[in-house]
């Protein structure tokens, strides 16, 4: 079964190898996605089956950073695997692509990577897994410069995400990458809490669904009291949201993760 498994990995992501089989028989795979200029990671649940339609969870790195960081410092497939097998969450596939030509890419998820992944790569896991085609199946979440990038690129692109993720991420737009010479204009079309303000309405409509989360490691630039400022906007708004705060440094990043997923995914 072991042996079957990974070799059905093999044969329905074309381009893509395994590298690992987690404590459940979840299969981890790499490769280079669609529009995408470096390695990332596909996770299948234990048990895949081609005949099951899974949701999705793309998962976006911070800045600089790279795929790599939800496989050994957060240790998705671990954990998902322990989650998928004791029932605490549904099976799922996550996908975690890359931003930037290399690790030290310090920009934002916007502008050519908005694009790639919007664009090339989610057409390509559908076409490619047996996904969940709706937006109730697909979930958008990031750390840090990732939060920025999956809250903005829901908001950018109503009804292809049912749920957005931000994990210790900020809300407004940062002079740099394909920011550090935009135009006004640019930067208001990528503004979260200007786009939550203009487009709640139609989000309300839609259903699309918030997780934020925050802890004591933050971007410089903005404070986790952000974090606690924008779920209140969005409840203003009557948007679904959910927040958590933590105070300790010792596995943070893995602490949201966690809470996210399971908030996003629970059997």
């Amino acid at each position: 079964m072991h042996l079957l498994a990974v070799a059905l990995s093999a044969v329905v992501l074309p381009g893509f190898t395994p590298v690992a089989t987690e404590p459940a028989g979840g299969q981890l795979l790499t490769g280079t996605f669609p529009g995408t200029a470096r390695p990332g990671y596909v996770y299948l649940p234990p048990g895949f089956a081609t005949v099951t339609r899974y949701p999705v969870v793309y998962l976006l790195h911070g800045m600089p950073g790279s795929p790599s960081e939800y496989v050994e410092g957060t240790k998705l497939g671990q954990f998902a695997d322990a989650a998928i097998s004791s029932g605490k969450l549904r099976p799922f596939i996550a996908v975690v692509p890359a931003a930037g030509a290399d690790p030290k890419y310090n920009g934002e998820w916007a502008g050519p990577w908005e694009r790639s992944l919007v664009q090339k790569v989610l057409p390509w896991v559908d076409a490619n897994l047996p996904t969940i085609v709706a937006p109730g199946g697909r979930i958008l979440a990031g750390l840090s410069a990732g939060g920025f990038g999956a809250v903005d690129i829901a908001l950018r692109n109503p009804g292809v995400f049912g749920t957005a993720e931000s994990w210790s991420g900020y809300f407004r737009p940062l002079r740099d990458g394909p920011f550090a010479h935009a135009s006004a204009a640019i930067l208001a079309a990528n503004d979260p809490t200007s786009l939550v303000r203009i487009k709640a309405p139609l989000l309300r409509r839609l259903g699309l669904r918030f997780f934020v989360s925050t802890g004591p490691y933050h971007s410089h630039w903005f404070t986790p009291a952000a974090t606690l400022g924008f779920a209140r906007e969005l409840r203003s708004l009557r948007l679904p949201v959910a927040f958590a705060s933590y105070a300790s440094f010792r596995g943070e990043w893995r602490a949201q993760l966690d809470a996210g997923l399971t908030w996003a995914l629970r059997a």
